[in-house]
């Protein structure tokens, strides 16, 4: 039986859809026998005398998707993963949309990033003994072959040079595209997913990430690419294409950050600030930008190092999961210190645990993204506030499954706010370059000078127009300069929150992770989030279901789709929840955009502590609360497997406390 006979006999054992077999079939035969892809061929053979069908069938049954504004997924073989070819061909799609986008400019200039990753096959994939042309591709290595097809196509990349020591994170990559007046940008990153992930990130002359309809029309031009030039790095250097980055830009930004500042510097001994770059590139940015105000920043010396396995973080390098920051909370008792600030290897989230005593000597308690997101868009508009450089009209922004109490928070000090956007930081920076280009955006009126603060649920934090990226090193001065105005009051940063829900509501936010994986978790998913929207429930959890809104529904307020890219994001479902009294929910339903699961975001909140209310009594409405949001939680959980046939493993629905 020959290579592909073998294939499509083995695919009958696989509950899949037909066309995805023969999907999977045809691209498997192209890789087998196209020179292009020689190189992959041992593993390839390896692999279907293997009998390891299901791992081909997800490798070659489709093109890796080009989502929101670029690829991510596992390194690997195949169409469906991250390699040179599917790289390649994202890359040559972005030169024909920058041709379209700016005809006539000669040359078109992009910044090219990457970070810290470096693939060694950790899962086990593939036949370690042959040759593998994937192995040990950093991302540096995705960088320089990105830069030989921009360079093949006429375009000059700005990057840093083969030899650097350095890194640029995220929100520095935004910034120096706008600071260089280049045409885009490419970052090769995974940010905080597993070390043998990596993907392409793609940006906009504003230093975003394109919105729609535009990244559509960049996916669409990835979609034809049919033939790929390239140039070996070597060349690209000898030809001239390759700019190589000075410290002009760096030290800008630096300077950008530096200037968020709203307290005066510490004094020594002030205040300890423990910081872990978690192995990533947050010691070029977060780390300077702490020492450049005076703060001192105690690193975790086994995490400073940048290292793309990760070798001494627990579970996963982010800061949205408690247990990576282990070793700088270790530090941080020793020290006795204030405060534990950790970042996600690209920099762009932040994370924290906070001392609950002024003296170090208390416990740590965990800062999830959403409290981040309120206690500093509070400290923002407060802080300045008092100053008396408040804008006149100042504006919020933030997401739809941020939290609530952002709003409330916003309201008190006579902000705008724009609390209804996509997932998404892309989203984000639309709303700055509208304000930029035509001074409104829906009905918020400005300009980028009424900008304060933007934030997300996922520890992501704006606090200038100058960056057009969540950016953890303006996020990490303001957490900072936060934990030293509060102790220089005698206050701490877990007393400022007990605070907070007092005087603008208790929020409970959650987030339930439903994963899916492979072609079966692609197909249940989709059947889930259609069930749902075809008959949603009327009550969850005990509370009933007072509106319910799909963000697919053209009729809706998001209008008609301006392109696939759109629908996809806009497969969004939320629920609003109350019990006529006392007692407000939410729960919001997608899929992820970069990992094989859904997200189910889980809010319930309670209404502000009236004057003269009774400890007790307030102690019960939390309580309540707190009894809520898991019965919600659980049963919404129930109800969404449910529709597939499946039910909840225990502690499915085990929540963050």
């Amino acid at each position: 039986m020959d290579l592909l006979a073998a294939v499509r006999q083995g695919f009958q054992t696989i509950d899949a859809d037909p066309a995805l077999k023969e999907k999977a079939a045809q691209f498997l035969e192209t890789w087998l026998n196209h020179a292009d892809f020689a190189a992959y061929r041992p593993q390839i053979e390896w692999m279907i005398q293997s009998e390891k069908w299901s791992g081909l069938l997800d490798s070659f049954y489709q093109v890796l998707p080009f989502g929101t504004g670029g690829r991510r997924g596992a390194v690997g073989i195949g169409p469906n993963r991250m390699n040179l070819w599917t790289l390649g061909a994202s890359v040559q799609g972005h030169c024909e949309y920058l041709r379209q986008r700016f005809p006539g400019t000669n040359p078109l200039r992009v910044v090219l990033a990457y970070d810290v990753r470096e693939y060694r096959d950790k899962r086990g994939v593939y036949n370690k003994d042959l040759p593998n042309p994937v192995m040990n591709l950093s991302s540096r290595d995705f960088c320089q072959f990105a830069a030989g097809v921009y360079a093949a196509n006429g375009i000059q990349s700005h990057i840093l040079p083969g030899d650097s020591k350095r890194y640029l994170s995220t929100p520095e990559l935004s910034y120096t595209i706008r600071f260089l007046g280049a045409h885009g940008g490419l970052n090769m990153t995974a940010s905080h997913n597993p070390p043998d992930d990596n993907g392409s990130k793609f940006y906009d002359e504003r230093g975003a990430q394109p919105v729609p309809p535009d990244d559509q029309i960049m996916s669409d031009f990835v979609d034809q690419v049919t033939v790929i030039r390239q140039m070996p790095w070597a060349d690209v250097v000898k030809s001239g294409k390759a700019l190589f980055l000075d410290n002009a830009p760096h030290e800008a930004y630096i300077e950008v950050c530096r200037k968020q500042s709203l307290v005066p510097a510490p004094k020594t001994g002030e205040i300890r600030v423990v910081y872990t770059p978690l192995h990533g590139v947050g010691g070029m940015c977060v780390g300077e930008v702490l020492e450049a105000q005076g703060f001192k920043p105690i690193f975790v010396p086994e995490q400073s190092e940048p290292n793309g396995q990760f070798p001494n973080v627990t579970k996963t390098p982010n800061p949205e999961v408690p247990e990576c920051m282990d070793r700088a909370e270790k530090l941080a008792k020793e020290k006795q210190a204030d405060l534990v600030i950790s970042t996600d290897p690209d920099a762009d989230r932040l994370g924290g645990l906070a001392c609950t005593t002024t003296d170090g000597k208390g416990a740590f308690r965990f800062l999830t993204g959403q409290e981040i997101a309120a206690l500093l868009t509070h400290f923002k508009l407060s802080r300045r506030a008092s100053a008396g450089d408040l804008p006149a009209s100042p504006i919020i922004a933030t997401t739809e499954v941020t939290t609530g109490q952002i709003t409330r928070i916003s309201r008190h000090f006579g902000a705008q706010i724009v609390n209804d956007l996509l997932v998404g930081f892309k989203y984000i920076a639309e709303v700055l370059w509208q304000l930029e280009s035509t001074g409104q955006y829906g009905d918020v009126k400005g300009t980028p000078a009424d900008f304060v603060i933007a934030t997300e649920e996922s520890h992501g934090i704006l606090a200038t127009d100058q960056i057009r990226d969540k950016d953890s090193a303006c996020a990490a001065l303001l957490l900072a300069e936060l934990s030293l105005h509060l102790k220089r009051q005698g206050r701490t940063i877990p007393e400022l929150l007990v605070d907070l829900a007092r005087q603008f509501g208790y929020y409970r936010n959650e987030l339930l992770n439903i994963v899916m994986t492979g072609v079966e978790g692609k197909r249940d998913m989709a059947k889930m989030l259609d069930t749902l929207r075809a008959t949603p429930p009327k009550e969850i959890g005990g509370l009933p279901v007072v509106g319910f809104e799909d963000l697919r529904d053209e009729n809706g307020r998001m209008g008609s789709y301006k392109g696939e890219t759109d629908k996809a994001a806009r497969n969004f479902l939320i629920f609003r929840l109350d019990d006529g009294k006392s007692v407000s929910a939410k729960v919001c339903l997608r899929p992820s955009g970069t990992e094989p699961k859904a997200k189910a975001y889980i809010e319930v909140s309670s209404l502000p502590m009236t004057a003269g209310t009774p400890e007790a009594d307030w102690a019960a409405t939390q309580k309540l609360i707190d009894t809520t949001v898991q019965r919600v939680a659980t049963d919404f959980l129930t109800r969404a497997l449910a529709t597939v046939g499946a039910t909840p493993q225990p502690g499915a629905d085990k929540l963050s406390r």
